[in-house]
């Protein structure tokens, strides 16, 4: 399983990006897809999670309103990040769960910043 992840980059407060990552093979094969992030010195932070037979997606308190996951018709995975703060300021993660093991991208860093 590969997963790649992009889309991050700099903006200033009140911004938007757009995360994006690839997934090898069909996002079918998979029962979740996720985003997690990690700034410097923190802990792991679960940010949305989007169950894949569902539909459903669940955010954390700290994002929720200003974030959405997405995925295409294939094999793709969104994080749209509207209103974006300094506190968002993080290495960001993509993974997908298939069956009890979980497989994880390389980060993309997305700096929050004026």
């Amino acid at each position: 399983v590969q997963l790649q992840a992009s889309g991050g980059g700099s903006v200033q407060p009140g911004g938007s990006l757009r995360l994006s990552c690839g997934v090898s093979g069909s996002l079918l094969d998979y029962s979740a897809v996720g985003w997690f992030r990690q700034d410097r010195g923190d802990e792991l932070e679960g940010v949305a999670c989007l169950t894949i037979n569902n539909g459903k997606a669940v955010y954390s308190d700290s994002v929720k309103g200003r974030f959405t996951i997405s995925r295409d018709t294939t094999n793709t995975v969104y994080l749209q990040m509207n209103s974006l703060k300094p506190e968002d300021t993080a290495v960001y993660y993509c993974n997908v769960l298939l069956g009890s093991r979980a497989y994880w991208g390389q980060g993309t860093q997305v700096t929050v910043s004026s």
